[in-house]
């Protein structure tokens, strides 16, 4: 028998089963709750229950501490009922929602942006376009069931490629599968678009996009989209890397700034050689946003990298007054390599 759950305060109801995460039954029945790994990691669909019984699968302490649990928060991505639910939680509205489906595709290119990040780009059988919103993701479906989750690169209105960034990780299945064996014209299977971290276009504030390696996918996607559709949004991007072989697209970047109006590019190295060829910011990429703006409570934050550095930016931009709903977060989780 499925449990009715309701939200509140939008006072939205859909049911769900005892196998069902709260997260899949939501969007299944076409209510858009937020959300980004899905792993229980970036803590983007981190909501309240106010009445009812949950069971609560594995999850990062990053993205729900001790404190956060007794107050009775839960991941819904992580979370099924164990009886009728009232939960507190954002819904996402006005967004024209695009239902994710599985397609194969095609390897189209493939090059090597640095010694670690391979670029692909994917092409739908027949040319069908695939729409979504600049800043989602897609899984890669391998054969065997299990999944690899890469941000689209590519802008919003190129909907007859898919661009991927592609890094390399030690003894990782796939991403060694992509630097060792994959060759242009292999066939793949996709399911997308997915996630809610995109651009919220209807918003007056000034945006901070801050992307760690190849966190800088997402936000390719987005910049490029607000330049074709010509937005005057004023919009920053710190990107982090350790050394300048991280920044691959840095000559692209640069150019964006002659592009977009209003938009500000703010490359940053936590690892540069003292060689007196990197003249540019030092350091970890949260600390220069934080030494540029230390009043954040006018602005939105989109951030998109490792857990660690979504889980600190979280917290400092918060005590410099950036409210909860203004910050967007897509963090990347990976596998066990052995999988």
């Amino acid at each position: 028998m499925p449990y009715q759950i309701a939200l509140q305060p939008g006072g939205q109801t859909f049911s769900a089963s005892s196998d069902q995460t709260i997260l899949d039954a939501a969007l299944a029945a076409g209510v858009q709750l937020p959300y980004g790994c899905r792993d229980g990691v970036c803590g983007v669909c981190k909501g309240k229950v106010l009445s009812g019984e949950t069971e609560a699968g594995k999850f990062s302490s990053s993205a729900l501490d001790d404190a956060e649990r007794a107050a009775g928060y839960a991941l819904f991505c992580r979370t099924q009922p164990r009886s009728d639910l009232v939960l507190e939680a954002r819904t996402i509205g006005g967004a024209d929602r695009i239902r994710a489906k599985k397609m194969p595709c095609r390897v189209r290119k493939m090059t090597r942006a640095a010694d670690d990040v391979m670029v692909i780009e994917l092409t739908l059988p027949g040319g069908e376009p695939f729409r979504f919103r600049a800043g989602q993701y897609i899984d890669i479906l391998l054969a065997d069931g299990q999944r690899r989750s890469f941000s689209i690169a590519s802008a919003s209105h190129a909907g007859d490629c898919i661009e991927l960034h592609v890094r390399l990780i030690g003894g990782g299945r796939f991403t060694g599968h992509v630097f060792s064996a994959m060759k242009e014209r292999d066939i793949l299977r996709l399911e997308g678009p997915l996630g809610t971290f995109w651009l919220r276009e209807n918003s007056p504030r000034p945006a901070i996009l801050v992307a760690g390696g190849t966190g800088f996918a997402p936000m390719k996607s987005i910049i490029e989209s607000a330049i074709h559709e010509k937005l005057s949004r004023p919009m920053t991007l710190y990107w982090g890397a350790r050394d300048r072989a991280g920044l691959y697209m840095d000559a692209l970047a640069r150019e964006w700034e002659n592009l977009l109006p209003g938009f500000r590019y703010i490359p940053v190295l936590s690892e540069a050689k003292d060689d007196g060829v990197w003249n540019g910011r030092r350091g970890l990429v949260t600390e220069a946003v934080l030494a540029d703006a230390p009043d954040l409570s006018a602005y939105e934050v989109y951030a998109c990298g490792a857990p660690q550095m979504i889980s600190a930016a979280r917290v400092a931009f918060s005590a410099r007054g950036l409210p909860e709903d203004a910050f967007h977060a897509d963090a990347f989780t990976f596998s066990n390599p052995e999988n």
